[in-house]
């Protein structure tokens, strides 16, 4: 037992000394920061996935809330006025666990409604339009501007997952979860409702697409009916890093061919997942 202990520290002590002495040529910038971790990265140092977490952390840094957030045309609300007929089909295809309730405008966010707390109510026959508004929570409300780091340890502290985003003059914007920051970070977060092994593009509401950057040309070009040529790349990534003329980071956007195509998965050798939002 002690021995194993022994080992177990001295590795320890050995990593800590190889981060220590790379860090030995003491950085300015974060830039400095990211290449002396990626130098330590091919000196196997640190693994891929370690690193890509690290620069997910620095990069939301340097992020704000408008940069994630889902814009308010895309929310799924309860309209506190309406019967729990209206709304009981929405909540639960869209399989969400919160909903911003309204009451007589967008902009009047009432609270935020959890799924665990209507589906009890709903089964036993009990719910009724006027017993949402005694199960609903306070909404948490944040600026456009509010940095995604600022965020992350808000919805710690408060143990809540999701804030409405106003904009300058007080409008609803929009609402960020923490899964959106999470994202930032550790890479897109897939469960059973995100797109498939299976699946190249996913339709997530009007105009909007989520797509795996390997999807071949001649699919997208099938999908969307268009004529990206193949003759240099045999996926849509490689056409959008052609665009970016560079590894893009999360969250960087281009325009090509009638869309927004915005990274949603990458590190600094691929992109792996892109959302594209039709361009009006």
């Amino acid at each position: 037992m002690s021995d194993d202990n022994s080992i177990s520290g001295q590795d320890n002590k050995s990593w800590l000394e190889k981060i220590s002495k790379a860090f030995s040529g003491d950085p300015q910038s974060t830039e400095d920061v990211t290449e002396i971790l990626r130098t330590a990265e091919k000196q196997n140092v640190i693994d891929t996935d370690a690193m890509n977490i690290i620069e997910g952390a620095m990069q939301v840094i340097d992020m704000q809330v408008r940069e994630v957030m889902i814009p308010r045309s895309q929310m799924v609300t309860v309209k506190a006025s309406a019967e729990p007929e209206a709304y009981l089909d929405d909540i639960i295809s869209s399989a969400h666990s919160r909903f911003p309730v309204l009451g007589e405008s967008p902009d009047d966010v009432l609270g935020i409604l959890l799924a665990k707390d209507l589906l009890p109510l709903a089964f036993k026959g009990e719910l009724k339009k006027e017993s949402l508004l005694d199960i609903i929570r306070p909404a948490t409300v944040v600026p456009e501007s509010k940095r995604l780091n600022q965020l992350l340890k808000e919805f710690k502290e408060t143990r809540n997952h999701m804030a409405i985003v106003v904009d300058e003059y007080g409008g609803t914007s929009g609402l960020v979860t923490i899964e959106d920051v999470l994202e930032q970070i550790v890479g897109e977060i897939e469960d059973e409702h995100d797109i498939d092994d299976e699946a190249f593009i996913k339709v997530r509401g009007s105009g909007e697409y989520i797509i795996k950057a390997i999807t071949p040309i001649d699919d997208f070009n099938e999908f969307f009916k268009l004529e990206l040529s193949e003759e240099n790349f045999d996926t849509i990534g490689g056409l959008i890093l052609q665009e970016f003329g560079r590894m893009p980071r999360r969250g960087e956007s281009v325009l090509f061919s009638g869309f927004k195509f915005t990274v949603l998965n990458a590190d600094n050798r691929s992109v792996r997942l892109l959302q594209a939002q039709k361009i009006r």
